[in-house]
């Protein structure tokens, strides 16, 4: 979603809070702004666009200013454009907003029948006239707390008036926010690394508090006005993790640490030699292990093809039966589910809106939550009931790629310690399984020396206008995975498709136009998806096999193919993953496409 950035401090904060916007530009936008204090009044500059173009507007001023805040918005009400652009102003109110204002058409109404005068089409200028409003006869704060009274949606917001330019009001309502504490100097941000370079040492803020911001410190309290004690937490990422570090885009960068982010998940929580998983790291004892009768693991795109995955590591190695749902449809349902039920929710920023509502509601019908989460003091880390963190470092990419290989080996580390308590799986299978992951990162290494033919390969297959994307049992969730990155990247039309269900309509669409990418790994299917491959030959389809068989019918049947390493078939899921990210990559460059920020698309849908 959107990005906020505020500073206040003894340096210049434009310089820190355009620095900031840049490094928030992952998070998907269509405009940014600033504004900041000069002469003890607020100034503002915005623009549709990237933030080259407010650089231009930003780059000739001259008279520091202590204060700043900064937006880059994605819109949702509103067309991209300079108006709609934030920061918005009512009077001496000047706010940016996260989020979304459910009531904005009723607020609007009333506040345009008392005389405000709107001149863009986003709920966010509500807020502005309505702390204005409240402003007239109130203190600031509490002008802002009666502001927020009357509002209804999910929303996190930074305000700064005129009348009182030493100081920045957050709050926050289901929509992320971090404060970062200096010497003398304070950050506000949606997300860690717009002000990670200046401070590791954070505040997360809860649902429902608001922070006040000044140089001589920060207080929390909640939306009635009484004092929250907040722990300081320290963020282990370097500046440099979320940095490029030489690679071309940020989306290449984090495919190429997959093996570090992998040994980063598993590290102190397994032991091969013994057959056994620190059970501890999930938050689960034995007994609650035992007692469980039911999984649900529910997640949203990318995570939730890693939860497919993980359905069928649990139901095999442990034996519980696992259902798994998109979240968005999850919370709108009436799921059955006792105390006994274990609910698993995926969610890379641990801020995704669908995952959290769902969440909240299984908590509410008396079940335990565990969240696979990559980001330390995310509200579903803080929410949940137990937390395993995957380690995978900051992912600026919008196209998920390490945050999903390590949510994948967090599950087959979950399936393995469920099966060995459970006494479904045996000290030396665990041993063999675990023995297998710790030869992962090496394996994935070799993996990426495939980079160089896969970019060949994409040069035959850019100009495509579609794809199909065909895998059996554990491999159909890379598949959907597979089409989900071409999609994001390219912009090409690309379909996931369960190949045993081919002949029953995605058959129709082969002819020699449409190339058609089978995961074809050994073991138990791969007779099954030859027979796939041969239907799809015999239509004229043109075949990419993805496969770790050296043999003359792959030679046969495929146009073009990449082999792979092999393990066991559960972490073979990881290294058919690799080069379908890469073969996404290269083929959205070639199509000048911007790989770090695809259009319409955001790092983490904080709104519904």
């Amino acid at each position: 979603m959107c990005g906020i950035i505020g500073y206040i401090g003894n340096r210049n904060a434009i310089p820190i809070v355009m620095d900031g916007l840049k490094r928030l530009e992952y998070r998907g936008y269509d405009s940014a702004g600033i504004a900041f204090v000069e002469d003890n009044k607020i100034c503002v500059r915005r623009c549709k666009g990237k933030i080259c173009a407010l650089d231009a507007v930003t780059c000739t001023l001259t008279k520091p200013s202590n204060l700043a805040i900064g937006h880059t918005r994605w819109a949702t009400h509103g067309k991209p454009s300079d108006e709609n652009a934030h920061p918005h102003r009512s009077g001496g109110i000047v706010v940016v907003h996260n989020g979304i204002i459910e009531n904005y058409v009723e607020l609007k109404h009333a506040l345009q029948a008392q005389g405000f005068i709107f001149t863009s089409e986003t709920d966010t200028e509500v807020l502005c006239h309505l702390i204005n409003k409240h402003a007239a006869a109130a203190p600031f704060e509490e002008a802002v707390r009666t502001a927020i009274r009357e509002l209804k949606g999910a929303y996190a917001f930074a305000v700064i008036n005129e009348k009182e330019p030493d100081k920045i009001i957050a709050v926050r309502k289901e929509s992320p926010l971090v404060i970062g504490l200096g010497d003398g100097e304070y950050f506000l941000a949606s997300d860690v690394p717009a002000f990670l370079n200046h401070s590791r040492e954070v505040i997360f803020l809860d649902n429902n508090e608001i922070a006040v911001l000044h140089k001589d410190g920060v207080t929390v309290t909640d939306f009635d006005g009484k004092p929250v004690h907040k722990t300081v937490s320290t963020i282990s990422w370097s500046p440099s993790m979320a940095e490029k570090g030489g690679y071309r885009h940020f989306m290449l960068k984090e495919i190429y640490e997959q093996p570090r982010a992998i040994s980063d998940s598993i590290r102190g929580r397994m032991f091969p030699d013994k057959g056994e998983v620190a059970l501890d790291e999930f938050g689960l004892t034995p007994d609650a292990v035992m007692g469980i009768d039911k999984i649900f693991i529910v997640a949203c795109g990318t995570s939730y093809h890693a939860g497919m995955t993980g359905k069928y590591m649990i139901e095999e190695l442990a034996r519980i039966p696992v259902e798994v749902d998109i979240a968005s449809e999850f919370r709108y349902r009436n799921p059955i589910m006792t105390s006994n039920t274990l609910f698993i929710a995926i969610t890379q920023s641990g801020e995704t809106a669908d995952t959290l509502a769902a969440s909240r509601e299984v908590k509410r019908l008396g079940a335990k939550v565990l969240s696979i989460c990559n980001v330390i003091g995310s509200t579903a880390s803080r929410e949940s009931d137990f937390v395993f963190y995957t380690h995978s470092g900051p992912e600026i990419g919008v196209a998920s790629t390490k945050a999903f290989t390590a949510q994948v080996v967090a599950l087959y580390l979950l399936a393995i310690a469920l099966g060995s308590v459970r006494g479904t799986l045996g000290k030396p299978e665990a041993s063999k399984l675990l023995g297998d992951l710790l030869h992962l990162p090496a394996q994935v290494e070799h993996t990426l020396e495939l980079d160089a033919s896969i970019s060949a390969l994409a040069k035959e297959l850019f100009k495509t206008k579609e794809f199909l994307y065909l895998g059996r049992g554990i491999n159909y969730p890379i598949a959907l995975e597979g089409a989900l990155k071409l999609k994001e990247i390219s912009y090409i039309h690309a379909e996931g498709y369960a190949a045993g269900e081919m002949k029953h309509g995605p058959i129709a669409l082969i002819d020699e136009d449409l190339p058609v990418v089978v995961l074809a790994p050994s073991g138990k299917l791969y007779e099954k998806v030859i027979s796939n491959m041969e239907e799809v030959k015999s239509r004229g389809g043109t075949i990419i096999a993805v496969t770790s068989a050296h043999n003359d019918i792959i030679g046969r049947l495929a146009k073009y193919s990449i082999f792979i390493e092999e393990s066991n078939p559960f972490l073979n899921t990881i290294f058919l993953t690799v080069p379908l990210q890469l073969l996404a990559y290269h083929i959205g460059v070639l199509r000048g496409c911007d790989v770090d920020q695809p259009r319409n698309l955001a790092k983490s849908v904080t709104v519904e």
